[in-house]
């Protein structure tokens, strides 16, 4: 009875640290490594060199001077943006109408092309799977120039028209391609469960396919906006007079110097698109957790 208090502050006191092993400490060592290892370090270095010089328009945006030279914090080029700025708030509307209809026809068309030469059998499939993937891979220059042919050909006039066209054509192989990829995945029977149960060709594709290949419809829809909304070569190309889209009018301002309200202006679209990145985000993972 005598060794009981003895043996209870024994148990009482707090236990001591264990030492870290040498099997801890190599651990420690090799997470060391990969966190300065060379394809970390190359990461990082690859952030930077993307979104640094996002950084130093945001700067220079809040820049009273015109050049580089900082002088002091002020609003002054954001104030010209909204209330001086009506010719490059014309271009930036007429960027965003063509590549926001032009991204919507292009996903209908893509859509409906990865899901017929996906599960259908025709004559000339794989020469039409063949030739949906050259607007991707020729340069620019080429497509360009082959649509303002076409364009003069069929004595079209060149204007928001022709634009709209052209971006159509050169958005749909991306949206096909993303579509084709979600459509890989699909599950066969499920249409087959749904015929089963006594629907058609259009209730399958609307209360069926589509719901299930929605992100990679939607991923494709913003790909397509945002490969419309920075094109210039094919859009310097076939525009006409009254058709001058953002890239076009940045591009018009070197001749005479870029002005700060550039720096303003992808401010605020840098925060804008974020904006619409994060929603469409969130709206397709509560899609997908829904089904």
């Amino acid at each position: 009875m005598k060794g009981v208090p003895f043996f209870s502050k024994l148990l009482s006191r707090p236990a001591r640290p264990a030492e870290p092993t040498r099997h801890a400490k190599r651990s420690w060592k090799k997470r060391g490594a990969r966190v300065f290892g060379f394809s970390n370090a190359t990461l990082a270095l690859t952030l930077v060199f993307l979104f640094l010089p996002l950084f130093v328009i945001v700067f220079y945006s809040f820049n009273e001077a015109k050049d580089t030279t900082w002088t002091k914090f002020s609003f002054v080029w954001y104030e010209k943006l909204i209330f001086g700025s009506s010719d490059l708030w014309a271009s930036l509307w007429n960027s965003v109408f063509v590549a926001i209809v032009s991204s919507l026809v292009a996903t209908v068309l893509g859509t409906l092309a990865a899901i017929g030469i996906t599960w259908y059998k025709f004559r000339g499939k794989n020469y039409i799977q063949t030739t949906s993937f050259l607007p991707m891979v020729l340069p620019e220059v080429i497509m360009g120039v082959s649509l303002l042919i076409f364009f003069s050909g069929i004595k079209m006039s060149l204007g928001l028209m022709t634009i709209f066209i052209a971006h159509t054509t050169f958005c749909m192989p991306f949206v096909y391609l993303m579509v084709s990829a979600r459509i890989d995945e699909f599950d066969y029977s499920i249409i087959e469960a749904s015929h089963d149960l006594g629907a058609n060709e259009v209730q399958t594709l609307f209360k069926v396919i589509l719901p299930a290949i929605m992100p990679g419809i939607i991923s494709g829809f913003m790909m397509s906006v945002t490969m419309s909304l920075e094109d210039y070569v094919i859009t310097f190309l076939v525009s006409g007079p009254g058709s001058t889209t953002l890239p076009l009018y940045v591009y018009s301002m070197i001749r005479f110097g870029v002005s700060p309200v550039i720096n303003a202006l992808s401010f605020v679209l840098i925060v804008a698109i974020c904006f619409v990145t994060i929603i469409l985000r969130k709206s397709v993972k509560s899609f997908a957790s829904s089904r």
